[in-house]
C-alpha cells in the first residue's frame, strides 16, 4: 500500500490563504481610508461653500440693516419736518382765532343773552355772561355745539341766579359760565370734509352705539 504525505501541501495552502486574507484586509483598509478621505473632502468642500454663502448673506444683511437704519432716520426727519410745518401753519392760523371767536360768538349768541367777558387758554375759551332765563343759556349751548363751524364741545361750568341794574330797579337774571373749544383751520377743514362725505349719496350713516 502506497502512502502519500500531504502535510507540506496543506501547510503551503494555509500560508497562501493567510497571505490572501492579509492582502484582502490591507486592501479593505486602504479602500476604507480612501472612502473616508473622499467623504471628508466632499464634506469639507460643502462646508466651505456653505460658509461662503453664509458670509455673503451676512454681508447682504448688514448692508440691508444699514439701509433700513437710513430709511428710519429719513422717516424721523420727514416726521420732524412735518411737525415743524404743522406747527408753523397752526401758529399762522392761530393769529386769526380771536377774529373767528368774536365773529362766532356774535353769530351764535341768541337774543336775551349778554356776554360780559371771555378768556382763551390754548384751544379752550371760558365765556361768562348773563341770560334772561336758563332756556336762553340752553339755546346758546345748542348753537355752540351744532351751529358753529369754529366752536365745538361747549361745557356749562356754572349757572346761578343773579341781579343786575341799579339798586332801585334791579333785574333778576341768570348768570352763567361755560367753556367751549375753538378749532384750528385744519380741524375745521377736516370736519367740513367729513360732513361732505357723510352727505354724499350712498354713504353709510354713522353707526349708533347700542
Amino acid at each position: 500500500m502506497v502512502r502519500i504525505n500531504l502535510l507540506p501541501h496543506r501547510e503551503e495552502k494555509r500560508k497562501q490563504r493567510k497571505k490572501a486574507f492579509a492582502a484582502l484586509m490591507v486592501l479593505s483598509g486602504l479602500a476604507g481610508v480612501a472612502i473616508v478621505l473622499a467623504v471628508g473632502g466632499y464634506n469639507a468642500r460643502t462646508i466651505a461653500v456653505q460658509e461662503q454663502r453664509n458670509r455673503v448673506l451676512q454681508e447682504a444683511n448688514a448692508a440691508l440693516d444699514v439701509r433700513i437704519a437710513r430709511i428710519a432716520t429719513l422717516k424721523q426727519e420727514i416726521e420732524a419736518l412735518k411737525a415743524r410745518q404743522q406747527a408753523v401753519e397752526d401758529l399762522q392760523g392761530d393769529r386769526n382765532q380771536p377774529v373767528y371767536l368774536l365773529d362766532e360768538l356774535v353769530r351764535q349768541t341768541p337774543a336775551g343773552v349778554y356776554l360780559k367777558g371771555f378768556k382763551q387758554d390754548g384751544q379752550r375759551v371760558t365765556v361768562d355772561g348773563y341770560a334772561q332765563s336758563q332756556e336762553r343759556v340752553s339755546e346758546l349751548l345748542r348753537n355752540l355745539a351744532g351751529g358753529s363751524p369754529w366752536l365745538e364741545r361747549p361745557d356749562l361750568i356754572e349757572v346761578k341766579a343773579g341781579v343786575i341794574g341799579q339798586a332801585k330797579n334791579p333785574r333778576k337774571v341768570v348768570e352763567f359760565s361755560l367753556v367751549v373749544g375753538i378749532k384750528r383751520p385744519r380741524d375745521k377743514d377736516d370736519s367740513s370734509d367729513q360732513r361732505e362725505e357723510a352727505g354724499k349719496p350712498g354713504s353709510a350713516p354713522p353707526s349708533k352705539a347700542s
